[in-house]
C-alpha cells in the first residue's frame, strides 16, 4: 500500500521552509500532495490557481509531488484521496501547541489518519509566510526565503 501524506496550508507564498519539508518527507512517503486551501482569516497575496502554478514549478523535477487545492476539513480530503497521514512542519514550540491541538481534534474527527511532524532545519526556524508577504508587500528582496526557481513577480497580480 502507498504511503501517501497531504502537506495543507494556504502556502501564500510558498517559502524555502515549505519546500525543505517537502523534499525531507519524500524520504519517509511514497507521495506527498501539497494541498493548498483556503484561509478565510488571511488577505491572500497570490491567487490560488498562482499559488498551485508556483508550488508546481518548485517541483517540477518530482514525480512524486502532486499540487491540489481544496476546501473543507483536511481530513475530509484527505479521507477522499485515502491519504493516512497529514504533513506538518513545526519551527517554535509555539506551532507544536498549536499543531498539537489540531492534530488531536483530527484524530477524533477519523482516528485512521496521523500527524507527522517534521521539524524545521534551523536555517528555516524564522522564515514564515506572513513575514515573508510583507517582505514582498513593502517592495523588500525576499529571495533569500522562496525557493530558487521562484520569480515571485511572475505570480503576482
Amino acid at each position: 500500500m502507498e504511503k501517501v501524506a497531504v502537506f495543507p496550508g494556504s502556502f501564500d507564498p510558498f517559502t524555502v521552509g515549505h519546500e525543505a519539508i517537502v523534499r525531507r518527507a519524500l524520504s519517509l512517503f511514497d507521495k506527498v500532495i501539497v494541498a493548498v486551501g483556503q484561509n478565510a482569516v488571511k488577505k491572500s497575496l497570490i491567487t490560488i490557481d498562482n499559488r498551485l502554478a508556483l508550488i508546481k514549478d518548485v517541483f517540477s523535477d518530482e514525480k512524486r509531488v502532486e499540487v491540489l487545492s481544496y476546501e473543507g476539513l483536511t481530513v475530509n480530503f484527505c479521507n477522499s484521496l485515502g491519504a493516512k497521514f497529514i504533513l506538518r512542519g513545526l519551527r517554535t514550540s509555539a506551532d507544536f501547541e498549536y499543531e498539537r491541538a489540531i492534530g488531536q481534534v483530527n484524530k477524533m474527527l477519523l482516528p485512521n489518519i496521523e500527524s507527522v511532524f517534521l521539524l524545521a532545519s534551523p536555517e528555516h526556524t524564522p522564515v514564515n509566510s506572513t513575514i515573508v508577504r510583507d517582505i514582498i508587500l513593502n517592495g523588500g528582496d525576499a529571495s533569500m526565503f522562496l525557493p530558487l526557481k521562484i520569480d515571485i513577480k511572475k505570480y503576482l497580480d
